[in-house]
């Protein structure tokens, strides 16, 4: 069943619980869909007994033309010998991530729930990740949510140093190539306030959001390889 996600999240966002929209309701495409469309993500919190969907009053983006790369990771692009590919291991990604929570995070959000409904979205070809690998090990990656030509980054883990920024510059990149102008990171984390990221208020990121949804592009991420290297 299709949540009654509301149509404008900034007048129905409850600020007090940091942008609480909705209570309920499963992690279906449908909703997951639904939810994305709107600047709308589910968010699980510990000793909740059903999934929150939150708008928060502020948003991490990442406006594409202000991307910068410091010269340290810029020649960690150059010098890798690692390959980058798209949409190869998309569980798997997301799994390890579950196991790398955020600095800030004494565990991680990424429950069962989410992987169930997260992967049935990748199926449908609305969630999508980027893989780093040396050779046949996976050391780092990204996954996320395309609905409606805006990519939302949903979370990214490493174990090799830089494997996942590598991971973000390649989906920057794709991104770029097909005319998108926004990222949507949600939250604003050093790592990439560095590379041109900044805060907004939720109004403003919902306005960059419908704007960013009335070009009418849909975002395509192939299976096929790519170097990690740039020419």
């Amino acid at each position: 069943m299709l949540l009654p996600f509301p149509a404008n999240p900034d007048k129905a966002a409850d600020d007090s619980v940091e942008g609480l929209v909705l209570l309920g309701g499963e992690p279906t495409v449908e909703n997951l869909s639904a939810a994305y469309s709107r600047g709308i993500f589910p968010w699980p919190v510990e000793g909740w007994p059903v999934l929150p969907w939150f708008c928060p009053p502020r948003r991490g983006i990442l406006r594409l033309e202000r991307l910068h790369v410091g010269r340290s990771l810029a020649r960690a692009q150059r010098q890798s010998p690692w390959r980058i590919s798209f949409n190869e291991a998309f569980e798997q990604v997301m799994r390890a991530c579950q196991q790398q929570p955020r600095p800030e995070q004494a565990g991680t959000w990424i429950t069962p729930q989410l992987v169930r409904g997260y992967v049935a979205l990748h199926r449908a070809g609305r969630a999508h990740s980027v893989e780093v690998w040396d050779g046949t090990e996976l050391v780092g990656g990204v996954y996320g949510v395309a609905v409606q030509g805006v990519f939302a980054g949903e979370s990214m883990f490493h174990t090799q140093p830089n494997a996942s920024k590598l991971a973000l510059l390649a989906l920057i990149e794709s991104l770029h190539q097909q005319g998108a102008t926004l990222l949507d990171i949600q939250q604003l984390t050093p790592h990439l306030a560095a590379l041109g990221a900044e805060e907004v208020s939720r109004r403003e990121f919902l306005r960059l959001l419908q704007l960013e949804q009335a070009a009418g592009r849909e975002l395509r991420f192939g299976p096929e390889l790519r170097p990690a290297i740039t020419p």
